[in-house]
């Protein structure tokens, strides 16, 4: 087993089709096929069920496909660290955030880093928690920044902010002359919520499984300015981050009875390596936080 047969494993599992595969990895299709058997037979397991349109992995090509990922992660790592010693930079960063902090916490963080490392390259991906936690496990991602409870042991964080978690009515709703709102009076309400998989969501869920609520969710979408929309115009009501609420008119923020802080933490792989961009942009933030 090399490499190369991980390389064309992996991409072949993520694709689920011999030509979209060949097609990624610039070579035939008959050698992608040859290459493929070739590593089943060293493991003397079948890696794949195959049909005409679509292939999927076999259960031992589900266990072989997470410690191929590690592999092949720790190998680029050394690569990217031997690269280093000789005076070279990896050169990029790249960052996974959620909606409502990649639109209010971090954009001038972001412009202020590329002010001051002009030469680096910022690569900015959208997603939920879940979908971050996952993504750094993989080696998808180099930093990530998540909601900092129940990390995985495999992550490092760093604590960025501590933000309230409000309700968001509209200025003509009838709780927006409320001080405060308590969590039943919230479930009475149409809901405009976030999909499952980002800390917004994961915040109401809990909420409603330890109080036996049920919530009327009539709206469902990762759209941030979609959820301010419907929220302006009255036809739901929404819980969002307090710093949201800051920058954004027509809406009014109400804490909740019973108040919910969420802590924010940048996390990375705790054994995975960081370059010296990665490093250099945690050192900023830091700074920026402090």
């Amino acid at each position: 087993m090399n490499t190369r047969l991980l390389t064309y494993f992996v991409t072949l599992a993520e694709t689920e089709n011999f030509t979209r595969a060949a097609k990624r990895l610039h070579i035939a299709q008959p050698a992608l096929s040859v290459a493929i058997k070739k590593l089943e037979q060293q493991l003397e397991f079948p890696l794949f069920h195959r049909n005409e349109r679509k292939i999927s992995l076999t259960h031992e090509g589900e266990v072989l496909l997470k410690h191929a990922r590690l592999i092949l992660q720790q190998i680029n790592d050394a690569n990217i660290a031997m690269a280093e010693l000789k005076g070279l930079e990896k050169g990029e960063v790249k960052l996974g955030v959620p909606s409502m902090l990649g639109s209010y916490f971090f954009p001038e963080i972001l412009m202020g880093f590329k002010s001051q490392y002009p030469n680096l390259k910022l690569t900015i991906i959208e997603a939920g928690t879940q979908s971050i936690r996952q993504m750094l496990l993989d080696g998808e991602l180099d930093l990530g920044v998540i909601h900092n409870e129940d990390v995985p042991e495999r992550l490092e964080t760093e604590h960025l902010i501590t933000s309230q978690m409000v309700a968001v009515v509209s200025e003509d709703h009838h709780l927006s002359s409320r001080q405060y709102i308590d969590f039943e009076d919230f479930f009475k309400e149409e809901l405009v919520m976030f999909k499952p998989g980002y800390f917004h969501r994961e915040f109401i869920d809990e909420v409603c499984q330890s109080h036996h609520f049920i919530p009327k969710i009539s709206f469902e979408t990762n759209l941030l300015p979609m959820i301010l929309n419907i929220v302006r115009h009255n036809f739901a009501i929404s819980a969002l981050l307090e710093l949201v609420t800051e920058h954004e008119k027509g809406v009014i923020p109400i804490p909740f009875k019973q108040p919910v802080y969420l802590n924010i933490a940048m996390a990375w792989r705790r054994n995975g390596y960081l370059s010296l961009a990665d490093r250099a942009f945690i050192d900023f933030v830091k700074k920026q936080c402090g």
